[in-house]
Parts: structure tokens; sequence; C-alpha cells
């Protein structure tokens, strides 16, 4: 099997031992500053910040996106597609699998340390300014997420991009990234997450995620549930526009398995694209690349102008997906996928069941405790014929018991593995003592991260499947 995916941690830097001091410095700071599970619906601070920094986010073109499931993939394949246009691109997506670097891509590659010791000795000094203020109104402090959106706009001017490609943290309407004016909205299927936060119904989630839409921007749905569909063609009527559904206005026409990926047929805004190979797996990558084809086509020529051939060829031949389906073990064959709720679990299921030819898989779940890990392993457990409970290296992953305990409810028999060390040498050796065995790392991004790191340490692939 060959790896069609880069490594979400290569690149290719100028940067010094010194400028990796500096960065990692930069982001130790963050880390000292309320975590990204905190949020507080406001706008106006992250938005004062810019003032400081005279609004770094307003000189480029923005495409906004947001959703559920598959944001962070969508958003990858619409920074290659773009990118293969011959503009520079930035794109900004979370959470990180392996360094914090890979949260800010410029030209598709994780940013420079240097650039970001640059940004970050750009916008420090309205750090207590700001903090400032806010006490004076007795809020908290600049969040983790609020001063690193901040730190991608200005990292992203200082490069300089033509177009940013900008994923959600949580929400919409009041996300700290809904600072910049995006030209395209994009909405990937939105489904109940973070209801405590968002809202108990698809209706209110709706609506959050729904303040992305800004006045006269064009915008690109995947297929919705009614609800969510009515609640965005409500919004988008409200600020002078519509939305492009899936399923009516564009959609996936077709797909088939190909070595390495996948052709698909996409039947755009303006025009069909026939038979384009994609390295990636799964036929929800196939919908997420039809929602990429319609946003860049609302983007480069206002949903009317077709793509060029070489250039849809070459921005589907670049686009990766780190975390998703990835393969990061041979003998025995290992993959990580960053699935974290139902409908990602389900997802994953079938492109495992579509795509390769594996008698047992050996699930290795993890969860942060604030997920629905029942509803996440009824989803898996099509393809669980093992299932090694274990947990993240964070504070807020459910313990590898709480996890046995739910699968043990669920009439499975897990084992129990304290880390991820120990979860994949107990995997691995299993996939080895039978035929036809392989082992899947899902449930957290986190995990999956960790898992990366530990493949590449212990060095899991054949030397050669590597692109």
């Amino acid at each position: 099997m060959t790896d069609n995916t880069r490594d979400s941690g290569d690149v290719i830097s100028s940067s010094t031992p010194s400028d990796r001091r500096r960065a990692d410095d930069a982001y130790a700071k963050l880390l000292a500053r309320a975590g990204e599970r905190w949020v507080q619906p406001r706008l106006e601070r992250t938005a004062r910040l810019l003032e400081y920094l005279d609004n770094p986010q307003r000189t480029y073109r923005v495409v906004h996106i947001t959703g559920t499931n598959g944001k962070t993939s969508t958003a990858r394949m619409i920074e290659s597609l773009i990118r293969a246009h011959g503009l520079r691109t930035g794109l900004f997506t979370s959470p990180h699998l392996v360094r914090f670097t890979e949260r800010i891509l410029i030209d598709g590659r994780p940013i420079d340390d240097s650039a970001v010791a640059e940004a970050w000795d750009e916008l420090a000094p309205f750090l207590p300014i700001v903090d400032a203020e806010l006490a004076q109104d007795d809020q908290e402090p600049l969040t983790f997420f609020e001063v690193l959106t901040a730190l991608a706009f200005v990292a992203c001017a200082d490069a300089p991009v033509d177009v940013l490609v900008l994923e959600v943290g949580m929400g919409g309407a009041w996300d700290s990234t809904n600072t910049a004016d995006g030209d395209v909205a994009v909405f990937t299927p939105i489904a109940l997450d973070h209801a405590d936060r968002l809202g108990s119904t698809i209706e209110e989630i709706a609506r959050v995620k729904a303040g992305i839409i800004k006045p006269g921007s064009l915008v690109v749905s995947a297929q919705q549930e009614p609800a969510a569909a009515a609640v965005l063609r409500e919004v988008a009527s409200d600020r002078g526009t519509s939305v492009a559904f899936e399923g009516s206005e564009f959609s996936r026409a077709g797909g088939a398995l190909a070595v390495g990926g996948q052709l698909v047929t996409v039947q755009g805004l303006a025009g069909r694209y026939d038979e384009e190979f994609l390295p990636l797996f799964g036929a929800h990558q196939g919908d997420n690349v039809a929602l990429a084809v319609a946003a860049v086509e609302s983007l480069i020529g206002g949903g009317e102008q077709r793509i060029a051939p070489d250039v849809l060829t070459e921005g589907f031949a670049e686009s990766t997906s780190p975390g998703r389906m990835q393969l990061i073990g041979t003998e025995p064959t290992v993959l990580v996928d960053a699935a974290h709720n139902p409908h990602g679990a389900a997802a994953l299921v079938q492109a495992l069941e579509e795509t390769f030819d594996v008698d047992e898989w050996g699930v290795v779940f993890g969860a942060m405790a604030d997920k629905d890990i029942a509803g996440i392993i009824e989803q898996l457990r099509p393809v669980i014929s093992h299932l090694f409970a274990t947990e993240a290296n964070s504070d807020r992953s459910a313990s590898a018991d709480e996890i046995a305990d739910i699968a043990e409810a669920a009439y499975l028999r897990p084992t129990v593995h304290r880390d991820i060390a120990d979860a994949a040498d107990a995997a691995r050796e299993w996939a080895a003592e039978g035929q036809k065995r392989a082992v899947v790392i899902v449930g957290s991004i986190v995990l999956g991260g960790e898992a990366i790191a530990l493949a590449r340490a212990e060095g899991w692939k054949k030397q050669g499947t590597d692109r």
C-alpha cells in the first residue's frame, strides 16, 4: 500500500534553532492563556486587538469554512485548488496533530518558525493593553484561540498571501475567526456537536454557524438536514445573498476506487469534471471535494467560470488530509483517523469497508470526555474485531477505564491500555498474529497526533511507502 499524503509535520524551512526557540516560546505564552475549550460569545476584543494591528485580516481575500464534520479536509482541498491557480495561499485550521505550526500553512507548508516569531513580536506589545481593557469590563483576558487567530492573520499578511482559507474554531457567529469577512462562506454537514455551547438542536447549531455569512458573500453548502438548510437560506436571504447546495446546484456525480485513492466526477456550479484522481480514501472525501470545487468556482469566477483542467488536476493531486485515513504503519497496516463524533465514525466505517481488503480490524480508541463516546463506539461496531481502549495525554481525555466501561455496556470485550504506546503495541501484535488483520487508531485528534509521532519515532512504515 502506498501512502499518498505528506506527513503533517513535513516542512521546507529556512528557520534556525534560534527561530525554533523563539517560536516555541511564543507558543508557550499562548498556552499560558485560557485554553481552546474556554469559549465566550464575544468578537469585539479580538477585533480590538486586530485594530491595533491595522486589521491584517483585510489585506487578502478569505474563504471561511464551518460545519461539524469534514471542515479541515475540505479546507485543505480548497487551499490546494486555489494554490494551483498560481495564487499565494494561507490556511488556518485547528487543532494540530504533532506541532502547532501545522495550524498555519503558507503555500501548502507549515509556517516557518521565523515567521511565527516575527508575527508574535508584532502583536505581543498590544496584548497587555487589550487584557487591561478586558479587566476593566470584568472580562477574562484574551484566550489562546483569540490570540492565535490574530497571530495567523498577521503572519498571512506578512507573507503576504492572496487568499486565506479560514476554518472556524467553534461555531461561527462569535468565533474569533469571524472578525474576518469571508468572500465565500462554506458549510460542511451540520450535526449535533458541542451542544453545551452551540445549542441542543440542529436548528440552534446551524444558526450559530450561519453567522459567518456576510452581506453579499457567496455561500456554498453540503447537503444538510432540512432544519439546518432552512436556517442557512433564511440568514443568507437576510444578508442579501443565497446558498448553493450540494445535490441541487452542484454534486459529486460519480466515483470509483483507484490505486492510492479514487477517481471522482464532480458536477460543479460552472461545469462538469470527469474522472479526476483524488489521492484520498473514502466516499466522504468525494463529497468534500465537490464542496471544495464549488467554493473555488465561487471565489475565482463568481460560480460562473470553470476551473481549467490542468489546474484542477494539479489541485487534486496536491490535496492532503493528515490524520484522516492516514497510513502510518505497514506490516501490519496501521491507519489513523481523527473521527471524534458519530457522524465522522460512520464515514470512517464506510471508507474502511469500501477501500480495504481486511477481515478483522483492531480499533485503538480514545476520546475526549465531552464527546458522545457511546455513539461513536456504536457507529464503529461493524469494524470492531478487538477494541483497545486507551486515553490521550490530555486532561480533557476520558480515561481508558471509562471507555472500557462504555464498550462493555455495548456488549464488547475491550482491553485497557493506559497510553497510546501500550495500546499500539498490543494492537500491532494482535494484527501480526492473524491473516488480513489491520489496525485503525480513532476517536481524538490529540490521540491521532500522538500516534503519528510514535509511528515516526518507532519506524512503523517500510521504506519506500512515502511519496
